[in-house]
């Protein structure tokens, strides 16, 4: 494990040599961190750090991105999650995963109309993988299963659905 300096992620270069594969999950909101931090770390980092993975080796990238990711969108999150991933495609990795989902997690701030969603939500997800959510441990078992049982496709954008089949492979 090597921790970086993400405002100096050049310089950390060395951490990203001889890995096959790299998984990414870095990630803020724009409520969080305001427009443009967001913009930083959910794009700028990202693709800074999947061109160091790939220059170190890289060959399969793993992206958790989100459900609704468009480049036409005016919604700054979803434009962004959007842009980003064709930032990572363009890198150029032999295999790219880029998991769409809708996260089913626990947060440590407080947002209330979030919780009560999430209560149902989470119960319902249970059940079966809906459109709408899909935890965060499964998602966390798809991303390794996709990486231990590689597509023939050379980029791979699985939903809710196949992120819940992923997840229990």
């Amino acid at each position: 494990q090597a921790v970086v300096d993400l405002e100096r992620l050049g310089e950390h270069a060395a951490a990203f040599q001889g890995h096959d594969v790299g998984f990414c999950c870095l990630g803020t909101t724009r409520a969080k961190a305001g427009a443009d931090s967001f913009v930083r770390v959910d794009q700028d980092y990202v693709a800074q750090a999947a061109e160091l993975a790939r220059a170190g080796g890289c060959k399969h990238f793993v992206l958790q991105s989100s459900r609704g990711a468009n480049t036409q969108t005016r919604f700054l999150y979803l434009r962004v999650k959007g842009e980003v991933e064709n930032l990572v495609q363009a890198v150029g990795f032999g295999h790219c995963t880029i998991l769409q989902p809708v996260l089913l997690c626990k947060r440590q701030e407080s947002r209330p109309i979030e919780w009560i969603a999430q209560q149902f939500l989470g119960a319902v997800a249970q059940v079966f993988p809906t459109p709408y959510s899909v935890p965060l441990e499964t998602v966390a078992r798809a991303m390794v299963a996709c990486v231990l049982q590689p597509d023939e496709g050379k980029v791979k954008v699985p939903e809710n659905g196949a992120i819940d089949d992923l997840g229990k492979a």
